[in-house]
């Protein structure tokens, strides 16, 4: 089933993704050389747990997982691209981070996943990888107005990969959100415009662009859950929630002096 927010939910959501946005945003400024995995998912729960909200991951148990998850937030390093279980791991000068982190607040879940390089200096792949998938998610949301559809989304999404020269995997991609993290419907990273579900205001959406630099295969760790590059490569990924309103996509998860609306053409 669909979820269609109402006004009073949609003002639930901005609150729940103003706070992703902020969690993600005082962890990145943290997750410096030295920097413990275990300690982000401790900082996650902390300030989750201060905000009244609650954790969408530490008991969820998909049939893909070896679940629950146990966890508050997804870390993965380097070749590792989604799911990342936080682990003994101390962050070196260099690594490519992605944070990924869903939460649910008044009854209304948000999810945004951020990539970057710790230390801030990274080398052309990395710096490549992060910036396609950020251009895409950007084409995704400038696609999701009213009246658009999913495939019209999912186009713009592969477009940008593609052009990248990136192939798509689409085993993952991003989805519908709500009163639930993971809900209908499914949102790949490639598509046919003029195909799909017709988008209407109150719906939220997670569109997650995610790369590997030279492959499109996955492979999963010994914990049933972290899913890497086959080859080894390192990976990015970028995601936001948004809210299909009657003036387009409005970005709830974006950083507050970042926050935008992309207007329908």
């Amino acid at each position: 089933m669909i979820e269609i927010l109402t006004p009073a939910e949609l003002t639930r959501a901005r609150e729940t993704g103003a706070l992703v946005a902020h969690i993600l945003q005082t962890l990145r400024g943290r997750s410096t050389a030295g920097t413990n995995l275990l300690d982000i998912d401790r900082w996650t729960k902390e300030m989750i747990v201060e905000a009244g909200a609650t954790s969408c991951y530490v008991d969820y148990a998909p049939s893909f997982g070896r679940g629950p998850f146990g966890n508050y937030i997804c870390t993965a390093v380097n070749d590792a691209v989604l799911h990342g279980m936080p682990h003994d791991y101390a962050l070196a000068d260099g690594d490519l981070l992605t944070l990924d982190l869903a939460v649910s607040l008044g009854g209304v879940a948000a999810d945004s996943a951020i990539s970057f390089v710790v230390g801030g200096s990274g080398s052309p792949e990395s710096v490549a990888l992060i910036d396609a998938t950020e251009r895409a998610l950007a084409a995704g949301i400038a696609a999701a107005g009213t009246g658009a559809r999913l495939g019209d989304v999912s186009h713009a999404i592969g477009t940008v990969l593609g052009a990248a020269g990136y192939q798509i995997n689409t085993e993952f991609g991003g989805h519908g959100i709500g009163s639930r993290m993971h809900q209908e419907p499914s949102i790949p990273n490639t598509g046919r415009p003029g195909r799909g579900y017709k988008l209407r205001p109150g719906l939220l959406l997670a569109l997650e662009p995610w790369v590997m630099a030279d492959t499109d295969q996955l492979v999963t760790d010994a914990d049933g859950w972290t899913l890497r590059s086959a080859t080894g490569c390192r990976t990015a990924h970028s995601e936001h929630t948004i809210a299909i309103t009657d003036d387009g996509a409005e970005v709830l998860t974006e950083p507050a002096s970042l926050t935008t609306t992309s207007r329908a053409s």
